[in-house]
């Protein structure tokens, strides 16, 4: 198994918010809880060892 890096939860990222975009009608709300989760992952930054 490999470590998910910051690439990884960037590129979750806008995947979701392009699906959102395509698709308004749908109901997002797991998507928009994934969307948090990811945004409060990728604004801590590791400290360095």
């Amino acid at each position: 198994m490999q470590p998910v890096t910051e690439g990884d939860r960037r590129k979750e990222l806008g995947t979701l918010l392009r699906q959102i975009a395509a698709h308004p009608e749908r109901d997002w709300s797991a998507a928009r809880q994934r969307i948090a989760t990811l945004n409060k992952l990728i604004a801590r930054r590791p400290t360095p060892a």
